[in-house]
Parts: structure tokens; sequence; C-alpha cells
């Protein structure tokens, strides 16, 4: 009877160390999941958002800086636009499009 015993004990602790492994993959597949949902997810919509807006800029349209200036939209090129700023319109500025973190339609509020 203790042979017995003694026999089922090593294939019980192996079978419990592949279970712990196994456990253990599953939580890092879950913890990696998890981050890819919370962190980068949100993120590639955003840049994809940003994207379609820039994609869809025309002149006239109102755009905010940045850096926080607001102007309107004069000339676009393929990686710059030129933005008037101010109600002399004497300051235009050419800048990247990357640098217009929003964009307001003439006929928007």
């Amino acid at each position: 009877m203790m042979r017995l015993l003694l026999e089922a004990t090593p294939t019980d602790a192996g079978a419990s160390a592949s279970g712990s492994l196994l456990m253990t993959f599953v939580i890092y597949g879950v913890f990696i999941l998890a981050i890819w949902f919370f962190l980068f997810r949100p993120q590639k919509k955003e840049q994809k958002r940003l994207a379609a807006m820039i994609a869809g800029l025309e002149i006239g349209d109102c755009v905010l800086t940045t850096s926080g200036f607001i102007g309107i939209v004069i000339d676009i090129t393929d990686d710059t636009v030129i933005v008037e700023f101010g109600n002399n319109k004497n300051c235009r500025i050419p800048m990247e499009k990357h640098a217009i973190s929003r964009v307001e339609k003439p006929g928007e509020a």
C-alpha cells in the first residue's frame, strides 16, 4: 500500500507542475491582451481620427494648432499648410500638418 502511494505522488506532482505552467501562460496572455485593449487600441483610434481630419482639411477651415494658436487655412501643400493668424491678416505662418490638433469647418459652431 505504501509503495502504491509513493508511485502515485510523482505523477500528481508532474501534472500539477504542467497545470501551473499552463495557468502562468494564460495569466500572461490575459495581461498582454488587457494592455493592448486599454493602451494601444485607443491610441490607434485617435491616430486614425487625426489622419482623417487632416485628410479632409480644406482652405478656409479654422484650425487649432498643438501650440494653442487658432487660425484660418489659406494654402495647403503635401506636408505643410499656411495658416493666417490674428485680425490684421498679415501673420501667415507655414506649419506642418501634424501640428494641427482640431479642425472646424466654416459652417460649424
